[in-house]
């Protein structure tokens, strides 16, 4: 999932802001105990989304996908002082680890970690959306598209996680479903009417959408 030859990585992140200290147990944390840490959104693009955030200081963030807690840290770093950010995970076997993380933050007060299926829970939410994170299941991300579209404000964002499959939708004689179906996607959100497009190709590709 990274293309970038290892010692440019290094130079990057090297000259990139350190993570917390809480940012960093989660990341060695995972990486030691959980199952798939490249799942992790890591340093760089942990960054990133911290740095997106303090750009557009949104008030309503939504996150589909929480994994170990990583990324929505990252994404509160840059919310207002009255920000709220939902981040949703099916997994409930994180369930108490998660929690763990965010009640040490500063920003536990900020953060509701709900546990469940989001194409349930998404319809559930009364917010307009400012910013949206979607790093879930991939199948269905034409379907988390669709359903968050309509509750983004004017001017606010999408951001997609993985959306260039460790570099197989590129990648012609790769003809599997997960890839076509990642090809497809890109090319729905590209062609969209509504948003305006740019695929960052950040470790696993970021595609950051500004609603129009």
């Amino acid at each position: 999932m990274d293309f970038l030859p290892e010692p440019l990585q290094h130079y990057i992140e090297e000259n990139t802001e350190a993570e917390s200290g809480l940012l960093h147990q989660i990341n060695r944390e995972t990486h030691l105990n959980v199952l798939k840490p490249r799942m992790l959104s890591g340093h760089l693009q942990g960054r990133v989304l911290s740095m997106l955030s303090h750009m557009i200081r949104p008030t309503n963030i939504l996150e589909i996908g929480t994994y170990t807690g990583y990324s929505a840290l990252c994404l509160a770093e840059g919310m207002s002082a009255d920000g709220k950010l939902i981040t949703i995970d099916v997994n409930e076997e994180l369930e108490d680890q998660v929690n763990s993380y965010f009640e040490q933050s500063e920003y536990k007060d900020q953060i509701e970690f709900k546990v469940g299926n989001a194409q349930e829970i998404i319809p559930t939410l009364s917010y307009e959306w400012d910013m949206v994170f979607i790093d879930a299941d991939k199948g269905s991300y034409p379907a988390y598209f669709e359903m968050t579209l309509p509750k983004v404000k004017k001017g606010g964002f999408i951001i997609i996680d993985n959306v260039l499959w460790s570099g197989k939708v590129a990648e012609m004689d790769k003809t599997d479903k997960a890839t076509e179906s990642m090809r497809a996607f890109n090319k729905m959100v590209h062609d969209h009417d509504g948003v305006q497009n740019v695929l960052f190709p950040i470790r696993d590709g970021l595609m950051i959408l500004r609603k129009l």
